[in-house]
């Protein structure tokens, strides 16, 4: 198949892109480069399989392809806040120029959406049923508010236009190529540690994410692609619950930092509580996640230890 995917110089897109190659498709990833980087696809560049489009996915663009993964949004609040305006703006109209592909082409086209949409929840876990508890006027508006206009675009142009959809809901998502500064939890826990810092919790660390590990996204994604009959939203992530304070201290403890743990104040909007119920993802997808917070953060740590040259 020739596959297109928006933002997949990115840390989702780019392990997506090699998978996708790997399993011999031809693959175009569009990218701006604002939050993604050249490096994560720099040893894909040289294969004639493989075509790289440096453009915003604001403009219009025209490619024929098969199958179209839209990941292309700052997806880190240290990103996506920098320039709320053009967050909310690739939200929209880089969805509608996806969509307007998808319906030129015919080609199958997957969102990325997010367990932001759900916001600070009430429920917990949260299933896709749940339409979330999302303030409309504060400093996360623009991602969590962008997505869910973006899933009410790709409704709409099934419903109207009968473009062929798919909608995923990711939760917290970590691996290799996650960039240093983008002010996750695991890279800002893990950078620190590996640097000799102490790690810096925000709260008093006893609100709860959950954690999935990349390969276990991008398998769940391809899957979500390439069945026939379920348009979703589905949630994809880990269901293990662990606090940001759990997370620090397993950091520390297996970087092997002689650091501590530092408190300071929780940002607006932080989220209390995030776990997917991913009922649906197991009954639909047959998927759940496989690759424990170990063995996980083991493989990233390495990462970050080579990437840091230490």
């Amino acid at each position: 198949m020739r596959i297109l995917i928006t933002g997949g110089s990115g840390f989702i897109g780019s392990h997506l892109a090699h998978r996708l190659l790997a399993e011999g498709n031809e693959v175009w990833v569009l990218d701006n480069l604002f939050s993604g980087a050249l490096r994560n696809i720099e040893d894909l560049l040289g294969n004639e399989r493989f075509t790289f489009l440096h453009q915003d996915v604001m403009d219009p663009f025209d490619v024929e392809v098969d199958q179209i993964y839209h990941l292309a949004c700052p997806a880190s609040p240290i990103y996506y806040q920098k320039d709320p305006v053009k967050t909310v703006r690739t939200s929209v109209e880089g969805a509608i120029n996806v969509l307007d592909l998808a319906r030129k082409t015919g080609a199958r086209v997957l969102l990325t959406s997010t367990s932001e949409i759900y916001g600070d929840p009430e429920i917990h876990p949260q299933p896709e049923s749940y339409r979330g508890n999302v303030s409309t006027i504060g400093p996360r508006a623009c991602y969590d508010e962008g997505k869910r206009v973006s899933e009410t675009l790709f409704f709409d142009y099934h419903r109207q236009y009968g473009v062929d959809i798919r909608v995923v809901r990711i939760f917290n998502t970590y691996g290799p190529r996650m960039a240093m500064n983008d002010g996750r939890v695991v890279s800002n826990f893990v950078v620190a540690a590996l640097q000799g810092r102490d790690v810096e919790v925000y709260g008093d660390g006893s609100q709860t994410r959950s954690f999935c590990f990349v390969d276990d996204t991008a398998e769940a994604l391809i899957r979500m692609m390439n069945q026939e009959s379920f348009l979703g939203p589905v949630n994809i992530g880990n269901p293990d619950e662990r606090t940001v304070k759990d997370l620090a201290e397993k950091a520390i403890s297996l970087t092997g930092a002689d650091v501590k743990i530092v408190y300071r104040e929780l940002p607006q909007d932080d989220p209390v509580r995030r776990k997917p119920d991913i009922s649906l993802a197991k009954e639909k997808l047959q998927w759940q996640p496989t690759i424990t917070i170990d063995e996980g953060l083991t493989k990233t740590i390495a990462y970050f230890r080579e990437t840091l040259g230490l």
